[in-house]
């Protein structure tokens, strides 16, 4: 009976409020921390558990395992620094060129991540929003220099600075990017941004993805065409199979970079291998079934495909028809979608290749400098040419004898079609607005006679008619009789 007394008891006097905080001081709910370390360790539980899995999946299907749970386990860690493009050392060899597709995966889960715990949060800006940053950027580049620091003296060893740093950075990027749309920052950053350059951005956007779709349609009928080949590299076993199946569903998206290079000119090289749209030189490749559809020379009908970029240029151009009666500024805003073509090329061409060991195949590269120009040019030519003749002109300069009347070009030599349309928008108003004084002196003195006759009013003198009689005698006039 004491301890339900006990806890029952009402501690605060009456009439005083009941769980209110003191002023100055907010509350931290238990539910703040449970959301933020969620939002944290949820990306990097799952990425580390679906590495695993896929580890373990080829080991236990081979032929001859070669890896025991623990080592699955073990090897799950460098496999996440992979995901998340930490370069690696196989036995003293580099490791650069590392899959994409985990990539957009991890980042894309780490931004929803972010955007869920932001809305639970209650975030409605992304200042509130930085200690989800944060907190999820410090658990990723804590955890990646951890594995870094435990693969110290194995096979597959990391830079600890750079397992620091790299993952890291792409938990700070893909979870800035989910906050910020959480809590509507580019709603506000459109809303301050430049109208024109925003349309340029997005058509930008819309550029890089045909872009890429033009890539991976390339890279698909050169796969289909070549399915003998592509068949021929699978070996019985159903462990090496689905481990050279898997290592090409991996590398995907660096095929597709690879492809977009290709059709846009500059193309790309493994090894001694060198594939362009206007040359080809002859190499080994690695016998995967991803690099199956490869060519073995150089085909004449090759640059037919230049079209496809040039087609995603006029396409740009064509969206940016109506976004200025100028000419010019439809053109800058080409221009815009340009550089956002060219920073995706960079960026996609970048974590696209990297070194491959010290073999024959080392490296795999896109020449990012050049494929960016390229691709700036065959976005901003074609798109200013379809953005200057598809929209709208200004109206021709009016004739010089238009605009004898106006002060402004009595002197002048050249006549600026600018000026000219505003003097000619001067003499139409100065004209209607004449006309329109006309009009209502006219309807005055219409107004006048007719009330001067409703009245029986003389109608007054003219200034030209003379007075006849005295002003002294003027007031003693008496009136006719008839008026009488």
């Amino acid at each position: 009976m004491r301890i339900m007394d006990v806890l029952t008891d009402d501690p605060q006097p009456p009439g005083e409020a009941v769980g209110e905080p003191e002023a100055g001081v907010a509350p931290v709910p238990a539910s703040r921390v449970r959301v933020l370390l969620a939002a944290a360790l949820g990306p990097l539980v799952t990425g580390y558990a679906a590495v695993a899995t896929v580890l373990a999946l080829i080991a236990l299907t081979a032929g001859h395992p070669a890896f025991s749970a623990t080592g699955v386990l073990r090897a799950a860690g460098p496999g996440w620094l992979a995901a998340h493009q930490v370069r690696l050392g196989l036995g003293g060899h580099p490791l650069g060129m590392l899959p994409l597709l985990p990539t957009l995966g991890v980042v894309a889960m780490t931004a929803r991540t972010a955007a869920g715990a932001a809305r639970r949060l209650g975030c409605r800006s992304f200042r509130e929003g930085r200690p989800v940053l944060i907190t999820i950027t410090g658990v990723h580049a804590v955890s990646g220099l951890a594995v870094a620091l435990g693969a110290k003296g194995s096979a597959v060893t990391a830079n600890p600075i750079a397992a620091f740093l790299v993952p890291g950075l792409f938990a700070a990027a893909a979870s800035g990017a989910g906050i910020a749309r959480s809590c509507g920052l580019p709603d506000v950053v459109a809303d301050r941004l430049d109208p024109l350059a925003l349309r340029g951005l997005r058509a930008g956007a819309m550029s890089l993805a045909v872009l890429v779709a033009c890539g991976a349609a390339v890279f698909t009928i050169a796969t289909g065409l070549s399915w003998r080949a592509v068949s021929d590299t699978y070996e019985p076993g159903l462990g090496t199979s689905l481990g050279l199946f898997v290592l090409s569903l991996l590398y995907l998206p660096n095929a597709v970079a690879a492809a977009l290079s290709f059709i846009t000119g500059p193309g790309f090289s493994i090894g001694p291998l060198s594939v362009g749209m206007f040359g080809y030189r002859g190499g080994a490749v690695p016998a995967v079934p991803l690099l199956g559809g490869l060519p073995e020379h150089h085909a004449a009908w090759w640059p037919a495909l230049l079209v496809l970029p040039a087609a995603a240029g006029a396409l740009a151009g064509w969206t940016l028809r109506k976004a200025d009666a100028d000419p010019g500024q439809r053109i800058r805003a080409v221009a815009v979608a340009g550089a956002v073509v060219a920073l995706g090329c960079v960026v996609l061409g970048t974590l696209a290749g990297g070194r491959l060991g010290n073999g024959p195949f080392d490296p795999v590269s896109v020449p990012v400098g050049v494929a960016s120009v390229v691709a700036f040019c065959w976005i901003v030519i074609p798109g200013s040419f379809v953005a200057f003749f598809a929209g709208e002109h200004e109206p021709p300069a009016p004739p010089p004898e238009a605009l004898e009347d106006n002060e402004a070009f009595q002197d002048a030599d050249d006549i600026d079609p600018e000026e000219a349309s505003e003097a000619v928008e001067e003499l139409e108003a100065a004209a209607e607005r004449s006309e329109e004084d006309r009009r209502i002196s006219a309807e005055d003195a219409q107004f006048d006679a007719e009330a001067d006759a409703e009245l029986g009013l003389a109608a007054p003198p003219e200034p030209g008619d003379a007075v006849t009689g005295g002003t002294e005698t003027c007031g003693d006039v008496e009136p006719a009789e008839g008026d009488r």
